[in-house]
């Protein structure tokens, strides 16, 4: 789990990293209206079902960190299906697994796609890679979260987010009076270089006044020759571009030097197994972003979340995982292209349809975003949580900053 969420840092954060024109996508399914069991020629289309293909990395070195994916496609579907489906046809999907590599992915989707007849995929794979040309052309429709940057410019392709703006990690950090701010990062490499770079440019930007990188990597470093070096430094702010079980070892260190933080950030590590391991308390105070709504600041959309999660994917245990609500979030978008695209859908008519909706949110669980637009736009509004003081859980510390100094 440690590796992806190495890999995630990046891809969620910055390069992913990490609706609603009416009313209809807040409620359960897309349309429970009869079609009167149409004949409809489009594939993956029956009078009675629409079949979807998921992509997801069931084996390799993702698997771990994206168990939960598939729950919350589960979770989302099982919802839509018991309030009649999409225009009375009921929802099923068949899957495929990427095996964490492009090739792998491309033998699922040709799978999927050429085999199996499927509508179009919800995808949970870092690894589509050239298979998204091939997509594009055949015009089938993806949903999915944009963990690679290619992802954006493909008019069949939906993603709630493709990256997040460092802007508002930087905003955040100022807001808590951080002014010299150590950047931690692990493994350097070109995406690092660039997310840190970035990052910096930010921070500058919202007001600090100093900026320093120090790498740190657990297999090989020592904590507390960093943390001496981040006292030498002066700063009164961390953040971790790096691994959150690495970041922790470097907060605990800087603390016990005697260092005063006004404020901790790291990127990755908003999930219950990162603080129910050993190096919980150590992230006490440490915030980290969330790209939709915290589980703990609760409200209609996350309790019927929560509750399609206990009911259709009761195997998932802790219904509160980043990427069961990820592909949570895809399935409800896919879902609303599904009933906006009409009783005999196509797929051009659920392209045109879906990118044609000016302000998705997901029934509540994401700031409305504009799907007209695919040119891959940096989140530019998210809220905060912040590790409980005995480092058990997760509190909401602000419900949403925007990288134009807003709140509302």
């Amino acid at each position: 789990m440690g590796a992806h969420r190495r890999r995630l840092s990046g891809g969620i954060a910055v390069a992913v990293t990490l609706a609603l024109a009416t009313s209809c996508s807040s409620a359960p399914g897309g349309s429970s209206g009869n079609s009167g069991n149409t004949a409809c020629d489009a594939p993956g289309v029956t009078s009675n079902q629409i079949k979807l293909g998921f992509v997801y990395p069931a084996t390799g070195p993702s698997s771990t960190a994206l168990s939960a994916a598939r729950a919350g496609l589960d979770a989302r579907i099982g919802l839509a299906n018991a309030h009649g489906g999409v225009h009375g046809r009921r929802i099923t999907y068949d899957w495929g697994d990427d095996q964490g590599t492009a090739s792998g992915a491309a033998v699922a989707i040709d799978t999927l796609v050429q085999q199996r007849n499927v509508f179009g995929l919800v995808s949970a794979s870092a690894s589509l890679g050239d298979s998204m040309t091939a997509l594009t052309k055949q015009v089938v429709p993806v949903t999915g979260t944009a963990i690679e940057p290619a992802w954006a410019g493909h008019d069949n392709m939906f993603s709630f987010i493709y990256s997040a703006s460092p802007a508002v990690v930087g905003r955040y950090v100022r807001a808590a009076r951080g002014t010299r701010v150590a950047i931690i990062i692990g493994d350097p490499s070109a995406l690092t270089s660039e997310n840190t770079v970035s990052y910096e440019q930010s921070l500058r930007a919202a007001g600090a006044s100093a900026v320093q990188t120090f790498s740190y990597v657990a297999t090989t470093g020592n904590p507390a020759q960093v943390a001496n070096k981040i006292i030498s430094f002066g700063a009164d702010a961390l953040l971790g571009i790096t691994a959150p079980d690495d970041f922790a070892q470097v907060v605990q260190a800087t603390r016990a030097a005697g260092a005063q933080l006004a404020v901790s950030v790291v990127l990755t590590g908003y999930d219950r197994s990162v603080i129910a391991s050993a190096h919980g308390k150590a992230l006490a105070g440490v915030s980290m972003p969330v790209f939709f709504r915290p589980f703990e600041a609760g409200g209609p959309a996350i309790k019927q979340y929560e509750d399609a999660m206990v009911t259709y994917a009761p195997e998932s245990g802790d219904a509160d995982q980043q990427f069961a609500m990820f592909t949570y979030i895809s399935a409800d978008m896919f879902l609303r292209g599904l009933d906006l695209a009409g009783p005999c859908p196509t797929r051009a008519g659920f392209v045109k349809a879906l990118r044609g909706v000016s302000a998705y949110d997901a029934g509540g669980l994401i700031a409305p975003i504009d799907l007209r637009d695919d040119s891959g736009k940096p989140l530019s509004c998210y809220a905060f949580v912040q590790v409980a003081p005995d480092g058990t859980a997760f509190q909401v510390v602000r419900d949403r900053v925007c990288a134009d100094g807003s709140t509302g």
